[in-house]
């Protein structure tokens, strides 16, 4: 018997999170295991009136290609990729793995090398998204190999996923503008401001968004969600932060992550564990040493780690910051072929400031 939930989690998605109009041609990209969701998916686009078609994978395709592609296969973007690119209305991505570990062993440089690849596409696509021509958004169909890295049996970590998107309520779409409305508050409080100062354990780090946009990210974009982030001043970033949990990278992890900024840069970078992936990763182009995302995680529905980005970002009472690319629609001017989040936990011991005035402290805001 199908989980009623993963009904309700296409229909939030395609009358919420991408809001389809009859005509719009919708893109839908998965791993076969997520097949459940795909089909739902794929029934609610119609009844829309919608044009869905897929983009299905097979489990260890990637796994071939950064292990048997050449330098010029690896850099590869066929037209017919960005035609397509141009030409959705909206494009959905659900995540679902049959081993989140698949990609251990490639070498870091040869996904550089790809992701540097597709940086124009990204970037255009962004761009399409900033014009309000392209809607897209990411989600997770819950799997065992992600129950595995979140420690949990496959029916907890399905409760924790569903939990987390508000699909126990019994209308999860006005559950959904609710959390936009507070969160807006929240985004219109930080849009006044200039200076934001993080205090935490061995973490002391001031940066500037005066002149940025704080986007309110209520289940648009990513589903679940629940933040609010903004770009940066490219070289305001001055101080250290030490991140919380191990930033995870292609299944890899960095374990006990410590940044130093000057004028914005990293200029210092160690790990426990992970050091050298670290700095290679750091090293990818120029904007990888740079800021390219500020966040603040509000879903207080999701409060444990669970080695998913999707979800740890959004951890009520952590902060997350990016290095890489920016988000155009904040007015984040830096670019990179890398956008890696990783995050802080501020929900004990933690103070933050706004142009001097205290804003927040352990996991919450004040105002």
């Amino acid at each position: 018997m199908s989980d009623p939930r993963i009904g309700k989690l296409a229909q939030v998605l395609v009358n919420y999170s991408l809001k389809l109009k009859p005509g719009n041609l919708v893109r839908i990209t998965a791993n076969a295991v997520a097949a459940p969701l795909v089909r739902e998916f794929f029934q609610a686009a119609l009844q829309a009136g919608a044009h869905p078609f897929t983009r299905i994978s097979v489990e260890g395709l990637d796994e071939i290609f950064y292990k048997y592609g050449s330098t010029e296969q690896l850099s590869f973007l066929s037209e017919l990729t960005r035609q397509e690119s141009e030409l959705i209305d909206a494009s959905i991505n659900i995540i679902g793995d049959e081993n989140t570990k698949s990609l251990s062993g490639a070498d870091p440089n040869r996904i550089a090398l790809v992701r540097n690849s597709r940086r124009d596409l990204q970037t255009r696509m962004f761009q399409r998204a900033a014009e309000n021509k392209l809607n897209w958004c990411v989600t997770l169909f819950p799997t065992n190999a992600n129950a595995q890295d979140a420690e949990m049996s496959l029916r907890d970590y399905e409760d924790f996923v569903y939990t987390a998107g508000l699909l126990s309520e019994p209308d999860p779409i006005a559950a959904w503008e609710q959390v936009r409305v507070e969160q807006q508050r929240l985004a219109d409080f930080l849009q006044k401001r200039d200076t934001i100062r993080l205090v935490s354990a061995d973490t002391d780090l001031t940066y500037r968004i005066g002149g940025r946009t704080w986007i309110n990210a209520a289940g648009d974009r990513n589903f679940p969600d629940g933040e609010i982030f903004t770009g940066p001043i490219e070289d305001s970033a001055e101080g250290h932060i030490t991140y919380s949990f191990p930033a995870v990278y292609s299944g890899r992890e960095v374990e006990g992550v410590r940044l130093v900024f000057k004028q914005g840069k990293v200029v210092e970078a160690t790990a426990t564990k992970g050091q050298d992936l670290l700095l290679s990763l750091l090293d990818m182009d120029p904007g990888a040493r740079y800021l390219g995302e500020v966040a603040f995680g509000l879903n207080y529905g999701i409060n444990r780690f669970s080695r998913n980005i999707l979800f740890d970002e959004k951890i009520g009472g952590t902060v997350h910051l990016a290095v890489g690319a920016s988000y155009p629609e904040t007015g984040g001017r830096n670019q990179s072929a890398l956008h890696w989040d990783m995050i802080c936990d501020m929900r004990s011991g933690s103070e933050v400031y706004a142009d001097g005035e205290l804003v927040y402290r352990d996991g919450k805001f004040l105002i």
